[in-house]
């Protein structure tokens, strides 16, 4: 569908690394992928978050100039504000109620997963009966982001609900790999013992499969329980379910993951016991892959063994066996937390020589080692060589907050406002974490007032602080003697409060409040009122 805009009021952006499990999870749960160029998109994006008014998010819907609106356009512009809540919905709704255009259903799972970012599950749910009132049937992957999100954020009772409400909408009871995929989840956070209580329960309801297991079984690796994964893989082999190589290298990566590899004995057990898994796979006629070999490259890594690694990158090569991206990324890391940087810059080009385009992780393990050595000159260099790469590899947000990081400890602030600007214009972040990092490192600097700019922005673009966050700034004016600055973030916090809603009335919007967070933390500073 498409419609004109109206005339302008203003002017016109790994296990999961090592085991590829992309088999066994909900395909299309992840919407970065789905990012196109669009430059009406980044234009109506940047005016939004330039002009936004965190009081009146539907004023800033307003700014926008003579560019035809479409699903498309619609789609890949909340692409670009996934990290701001507030304005990502306030659009939503200004897009809604022009005339003549109606949502589909993949805005709606996006906005959903935005709101469900935020834990703004009271509204995610109001879509979806938004949705169904207006004609557009809520789709299954609806409920899976919403599952998910509940079960990132611990809240796996709701979700294991809403699992069971998604049939009143999609008027069909789960299929098996729905349950799969909710399985899969509470075992990726790290709820295993959920996952394992509901197979238990409702295993008689499925086909079972290699899949099932191998998410069971990934899980109880994760949860550095290889005991019961091996329980689980035994069980599976009784079935007379036979286990693929993905199955293997969760099994592999769970014995390899966590392992201590300190001292040496240590060392030589993990890697027996890993031959132990090679041997077992070749005894059922499964050949180890490039992701076997990269995990026991990757405790190689860990244990700092550099000859070993590069000893055994070549024999893999040898073998007939190509390089992937994370066999060389983990050779790297092992050469750049040894020091080994000149080794490390050579695999790096024979890595583009072979025509592997480095990622963000790779060049990550150059930054951690610029950052230990504090050399800002040879950071800032490799930083400008990336974004100079056009779109082959550009910074991520997890770049962004190592460099944060790292300048923060050099006291470079000029360079971390740099930074954080690029972040924002490139649409990569910021994120919780970015915010979380900076505030964090402005504190142990005592740049209150710095801190006191970007928790304020944090909140207005909707982003919940953790309460140590609150609580490392309250006390640190407090002791600082900035009773006045305090009172005018407080004030601040509370308007934000009263007015987080109010452009949204008919949404059960849950605003930030400091009172919920610490609501001690207010006591001695009425006190000293």
């Amino acid at each position: 569908m498409r419609c004109k805009l109206s005339p302008p009021l203003l002017h016109l952006r790994h296990i999961r690394l090592f085991c590829n499990l992309s088999t066994i999870q909900w395909s299309g749960l992840g919407f970065s992928q789905m990012l196109k160029p669009s430059q009406d998109a980044e234009t109506i994006s940047k005016i939004l978050i330039q002009h936004h008014n965190p009081f009146h998010a539907m004023e800033s819907s307003l700014q926008l100039n003579g560019i035809e609106l479409s699903d498309d356009l619609v789609f890949q512009t909340l692409l670009r504000l996934k990290d701001v809540s507030k304005v990502a919905l306030g659009f939503f709704e200004w897009a809604k109620s022009l005339p003549g255009y109606d949502h589909n259903v993949a805005i709606y799972e996006l906005m959903i997963d935005i709101l469900g970012r935020v834990r703004q599950f009271d509204v995610a749910w109001q879509l979806i009966i938004d949705m169904d009132q207006h004609g557009v049937k809520p789709s299954v992957k609806c409920f899976c982001i919403l599952i998910r999100r509940y079960i990132a954020a611990g809240f796996t009772r709701q979700a294991i609900r809403t699992f069971d409400d998604m049939a009143v909408f999609v008027e069909r009871e789960p299929a098996r790999e729905d349950f799969v995929t909710l399985l899969d989840t509470l075992s990726k956070y790290g709820y295993i013992k959920v996952a394992t209580e509901i197979f238990n329960k409702r295993k008689f309801n499925y086909e079972l499969d290699e899949k099932i297991y191998t998410v069971l079984i990934y899980g109880w690796c994760k949860a550095n329980r290889v005991d019961m994964a091996e329980r689980f893989l035994r069980e599976m082999i009784d079935k007379g379910i036979e286990p693929n190589v993905v199955t293997y290298n969760v099994i592999l990566n769970g014995i390899c993951r966590k392992s201590s590899l300190h001292p040496e004995e240590r060392f030589e057990r993990t890697v027996r016991a890993a031959e132990k898994v090679f041997d077992e796979m070749r005894a059922r006629g499964i050949d180890p892959d490039i992701t076997s070999y990269s995990i026991v490259l990757h405790v190689y890594s860990r244990a700092h063994k550099p000859d070993l690694s590069l000893a055994k990158f070549h024999s893999m090569r040898e073998s007939g066996i190509c390089p992937s991206i994370v066999t060389y990324t983990s050779v790297i890391k092992c050469l750049c937390s040894c020091g080994r940087l000149d080794e490390a810059e050579e695999l790096l080009n024979d890595m583009v020589d072979n025509g592997i385009s480095p990622s963000d992780a790779t060049y990550n393990c150059f930054f951690k080692e610029y950052g230990g050595r504090k050399d800002a000159q040879n950071a800032l260099k490799l930083y400008r060589k990336m974004k100079e790469s056009g779109s082959s590899c550009l910074p991520s947000t997890n770049t962004y907050n190592i460099l944060l990081g790292m300048f923060l400890q050099m006291d470079k602030l000029k360079i971390v406002r740099e930074l954080f600007n690029d972040m924002k214009e490139s649409g990569s972040g910021p994120d919780l974490d970015s915010y979380t990092s900076l505030i964090h490192g402005l504190c142990e600097k005592r740049k209150w007032r710095e801190a006191c700019e970007f928790f304020v922005e944090m909140i207005e673009k909707g982003f919940l602080p953790q309460k140590i966050t609150f609580e490392t700034l309250y006390k640190g004016l407090i002791q600082s003697d900035m009773l006045r600055t305090w009172r005018r973030l407080k004030n601040k916090l509370e308007a934000e409060a009263l007015k987080f809603g109010s452009d949204f009335p008919h949404y059960h919007l849950k605003p930030y409040r400091s009172g919920t967070i610490s609501r001690e933390l207010l006591l001695p500073m009425n006190q000293s009122q």
